[in-house]
């Protein structure tokens, strides 16, 4: 089969994206990947028996989409700009030219990336969920600080991926830092800022493969290498230094019930937004119960330090075997058969 790979990668010196705040935070092109994980996944769809067509992003991915015979596209293209649909501009394209596709469609990936709103509709899907405030404007912020609040508190960009904004400062002891994280966070990042209840206890991810029956692959507690800390922030800077700061438990450390209690809700949580293929989803374990963080519906596919590859080796199904269960789910839901 003919597969073209979709993807925005990173490259050094490059200008910042288009719409990219003037300020240009260190982390604005975080979402993007690198070449060796561009190289890699290219790699393992070779191994599988396709031939793969390099379609890159943007203006280039339109005119080579254009201008190659495809059979399918594999989509790892976090999109172009700041704008909240983003990752949505691949899938529109290719569903507009007829041309199937791995994971999400845009209104999923829309949903995904404005955090308050997945937070909604994974709530409703019966998931534990801290409160949280969107704070839209300096004016907001005021009138947040001023408020008697549970803290501590965290706070994250309300439409941003790759932990983009999350840093060590992120957790709020009290109004001074609510004021001083999230004004710098509105001024940066130029849109709302998600305010939310610190939850408490170990860190978890789940990685979520199929389509009409959904079904965890497997979980991982992610801590400090030093050992369990239930106030733990895996953020941005700790993730730039993972081998040193950071140890994997795969399988995780969890009775059977809890281990089932988890990937229920990382189930209902896939399901809720509509995601396809494949999906990471992010909790912490509080007091027994999974409280959800996140869900990721392109999760970071590098075989070195993805955490779904990391989890995926952990539960014995090695980087090409994931890359191949992904793309026989999705062959499966496109009705393709394999040449």
């Amino acid at each position: 089969m003919r597969i073209g790979l979709a993807f925005d990668m990173k490259v050094p010196g490059a200008p910042a994206p288009p719409g990219a705040p003037g300020g240009q935070p260190d982390d604005v092109d975080e979402e993007y990947d690198p070449p060796s994980t561009v190289a890699s996944i290219q790699e393992a769809i070779a191994a599988c028996g396709h031939d793969v067509v390099r379609l890159g992003g943007g203006r280039e991915f339109i005119e080579k989409v254009l201008a190659e015979d495809l059979d399918f596209v594999f989509n790892i293209a976090e999109g172009r700009g700041t704008f909240r649909s983003r990752e949505g501009q691949v899938p529109s394209i290719l569903e507009m030219l007829g041309i199937p596709y791995s994971f999400s469609d845009p209104l999923t990936l829309g949903i995904s990336l404005d955090k308050p709103l997945t937070k909604r509709m994974v709530a409703e899907a019966g998931v534990a969920v801290a409160p949280d405030w969107l704070v839209r404007d300096s004016r907001g912020l005021g009138e947040l600080a001023r408020e008697a609040l549970p803290y501590p508190l965290f706070a994250k960009p309300a439409y941003e991926g790759s932990s983009k904004g999350i840093r060590q400062t992120s957790r709020l002891a009290g109004p001074e830092d609510l004021r001083a994280v999230v004004g710098r966070m509105l001024r940066d990042y130029r849109q709302p800022v998600m305010v939310e209840g610190f939850v408490s206890g170990d860190e978890y991810t789940v990685g979520v493969l199929g389509n009409a029956e959904p079904a965890a692959i497997g979980a991982m507690r992610i801590r400090p290498a030093g050992g369990a800390d239930p106030e733990f922030v895996y953020s941005i800077e700790v993730k730039r230094d993972w081998e040193r700061l950071v140890a994997y438990d795969v399988p995780p450390p969890l009775e059977d019930a809890q281990r089932d209690l988890l990937y229920a809700s990382a189930v209902k949580a896939f399901k809720a937004i509509g995601c396809r293929d494949l999906a990471r989803v992010d909790f912490r374990l509080s007091g027994g119960v999974p409280v959800f963080l996140e869900i990721n519906p392109l999760p970071g596919l590098s075989p070195a330090y993805g955490d779904l590859p990391i989890l995926s080796r952990g539960m014995g199904i090695s980087y090409e075997a994931l890359m191949g269960r992904i793309l026989d789910t999705a062959f499966a839901r496109c009705g393709l058969v394999q040449r």
